[in-house]
């Protein structure tokens, strides 16, 4: 009996390496943020809970926004990795980094009029800003390491190192678990201990994050490429697929955050539920999101290796892996909700009638898995212009005319259906956009160039045989390789 692979599924085994280590490191984030709420929402006072909910939106909404250094790191470092060139994999850490603490720094000098801003636009009664504040006000400093670690994380998925960021992320998430016991519980600090424990936890993956950079990287090599990091063309190539990144994402952001607004003027119980339900989202998307990384680096590898007729296979097992993900946690929400929402709360009134809205996560979860792993393979394809034009489309055709008549009837149903309905614009523009890849028709532009002696030129293809078939493959890069 022959078990092996065929040759068009060869690389499943990678799949499903990538695609579990990224889960299980990315389900990290959200079983802590879990813990956190959970904590607060065990307090007497329901204030802290819905005040760091608040003030969580704005740091969604700037994470969220900013990891564009994450994705425009992944897909591109995975074709350097395809192509074998050591140095492209090392500059595009570098000018990432560079443009990541660049940010974080202009962020912290301009907290004051972020927080005042954010806090006008949200509504909220005067004591749950005033949580939201204290939330804000600790929180904060951990921006440029959120940012630096975001570079870090592209930088070691597009190597398909996915152990050292479920290593940083173990450890940063179970430090502020442990410090969200400490802060919220034991010394009271309520919504302001919830802002300092993620602060902190930042940090801790951003030194673990450069300890295993540091290792594995060839200072030889650093000094060989070191005047190549500011060359113009390149920056500007890299500032091109960042912006257009930033345009997608800050349409989906800007999306959740219209909702997040519109929920919380529809009062504290509906905003609560929502925010419930929100947490649910995010926490499955977490799930495919774990694809959506694998298959990034895939695409980003095989593209980079000129093996586009790997595509449609790939594109194939992760759609269906992440519908039957979105799935699932949408029927256990819908079957056993005082369970599914009762890890997160105690607070009766906001599991009573969550059953008047969670059947709308069976197409928010059902549509938005699979465009959210959509995204992961435009990512590694880099490109940027699609995501944007994409994203922007969505927001624009599918979720705005819904979002202002359900404001203008007060409606939550109507807001989560235009939740839906954007989920499912986004998917049915994607799946008009693959075919042309599977061509191998990329869009102009979506491969950052390589910069050797001062001037852009495209890199040859390097291979090497695996010494049996005389198969050609790149080198890739792993655990114990030097950049």
């Amino acid at each position: 009996m022959n078990l092996s692979i065929p040759s068009q599924f060869d690389f499943l085994p990678r799949f499903i390496r990538l695609g579990s280590i990224n889960i299980f490191s990315n389900l990290t984030v959200p079983l802590a943020g879990i813990i956190s709420v959970a904590f607060l929402g065990h307090l007497p006072d329901i204030d802290p809970l819905v005040g760091v909910a608040l003030g969580a939106v704005i740091f969604t909404c700037l994470y969220a926004i900013l990891s564009f250094l994450r994705m425009a790191t992944t897909g591109v470092t995975a074709q350097a990795v395809g192509r074998d060139d050591q140095q492209a994999v090392l500059l595009v850490g570098l000018r990432n980094a560079l443009i990541a603490l660049g940010l974080g720094i202009l962020i912290l000098m301009l907290q004051y009029p972020i927080r005042e801003l954010s806090f006008d636009l949200l509504n909220g009664a005067p004591e749950v800003k005033a949580a939201g504040v204290e939330y804000f006000n600790a929180r904060i400093w951990g921006v440029p390491a959120v940012l630096l670690n975001f570079v870090l994380i592209g930088w070691f998925l597009g190597r398909e190192q996915s152990g050292k960021v479920l290593v940083m992320t173990l450890i940063g998430n179970a430090t502020l678990v442990v410090q969200n016991y400490f802060y919220i519980i034991k010394w009271g600090l309520g919504s302001a201990g919830a802002g300092l424990s993620e602060t902190v936890s930042q940090y801790i993956i951003l030194f673990i994050g450069l300890l295993f950079f540091f290792s594995q990287i060839d200072w030889k090599l650093v000094k060989e490429v070191a005047g190549q990091v500011l060359d113009w063309s390149s920056l500007k190539s890299t500032f091109s697929l960042n912006g257009n990144i930033f345009i997608s994402i800050l349409s989906i952001v800007s999306t959740f955050a219209v909702f997040q607004n519109l929920s919380s003027g529809m009062g504290t119980i509906v905003f609560a539920q929502n925010a419930l339900m929100i947490q649910l989202i995010l926490f499955t998307f977490y799930f495919t999101e774990g694809l959506g990384f694998a298959v990034e680096t895939l695409a980003g590898n095989f593209k980079g290796k000129a093996e586009t007729h790997k595509l449609f296979n790939l594109v194939t097992v992760a759609m269906l892996t992440s519908l039957v993900v979105g799935l699932t946690f949408a029927f256990l929400s819908i079957f056993f909700p005082e369970y599914v929402f009762g890890i997160l709360t105690n607070h009766a009134e906001l599991i009573e009638d969550i059953d008047d809205y969670n059947l709308w996560l069976l197409l928010v979860l059902g549509f938005g898995s699979i465009a959210f792993m959509l995204d992961g393979y435009f990512l590694g394809l880099a490109e940027g212009t699609t995501l944007r034009n994409i994203s922007l489309g969505s927001l624009i055709l599918g979720f705005v005319p819904l979002a202002v008549v359900s404001d203008h009837f007060d409606s939550n149903q109507l807001l989560w259906l235009a939740l839906a309905v954007f989920y499912a614009t986004r998917l049915i523009m994607f799946l008009t956009q693959i075919p042309r890849t599977l061509k191998g028709d990329i869009e102009d532009g979506a491969v950052a160039p390589v910069i050797v002696a001062g001037e852009s030129q495209p890199l040859p293809m390097m291979f090497k045989t695996d010494g049996e078939g005389g198969t050609a493959s790149p080198v890739l890069v792993e655990e114990e390789s030097q950049v």
